[in-house]
């Protein structure tokens, strides 16, 4: 697939490049970041230049996508969002923001923007977007749930990070869930 950059005026979504790499190995020091991801920790320059080389390359290859959140067109990293292949027409949602960005609405803009592309038949064509994070992340619940994503259930032990099991929730968007708010979440998770 060919890149695509995504833009509502007020949030940029690029492919993130080797220009950035210092910037995304400062953002992934944060202690949230860390704590609700994958990442390895501490982060280095090389998990940065591995991640550009064997996550961001093969993704955009594919039928998938890696985006870094800019809040201007040519601006810093301040967050990044993915979208990876899962099977045919279906891809997984991952993302993180920045500390001093977090709470204002960015991620909810990014993830409108990453759906409304990878369900668009012009776009990704996806049927299907799934969503699965470490129980406790009430932030990327919430973030979810605003966009349309309907809560599917808890993983007990269901990921690992960093070689511990972890229980997961779990939520997905179809092409034909509206945008919009979804009912039906466990008020704990993600309350209104």
């Amino acid at each position: 697939m060919y890149e695509h950059t995504l833009t509502d005026g007020t949030l940029w979504l690029t492919r993130p490049t080797g220009a950035d790499i210092d910037r995304i190995v400062e953002c992934c020091q944060d202690p949230e970041v860390g704590h609700w991801t994958t990442i390895p920790v501490p982060y280095t320059r090389s998990d940065a230049e591995e991640f550009l080389d064997k996550v961001v390359a093969p993704t955009w290859a594919g039928n998938a996508a890696v985006w870094a959140l800019r809040t201007a067109p040519d601006g810093p990293v301040e967050g990044m969002l993915g979208l990876h292949t899962r099977g045919p027409g279906v891809c997984e949602i991952g993302f993180w923001l920045t500390e001093g960005h977090r709470g204002k609405g960015l991620m909810t803009r990014a993830i409108t923007l990453a759906c409304d592309f990878a369900f668009d038949p012009d776009g990704l064509a996806l049927d299907r977007i799934t969503w699965r994070a470490m129980v406790g992340n009430h932030p990327s619940a919430a973030a979810v749930r605003r966009v349309g994503f309907h809560y599917e259930g808890l993983a007990r032990q269901g990921g690992i990070q960093r070689g511990t099991r972890v229980d997961e929730w779990h939520a997905a968007r179809l092409a034909s869930d509206p945008g919009v708010f979804a009912e039906g979440w466990p008020a704990d998770i993600a309350p209104r």
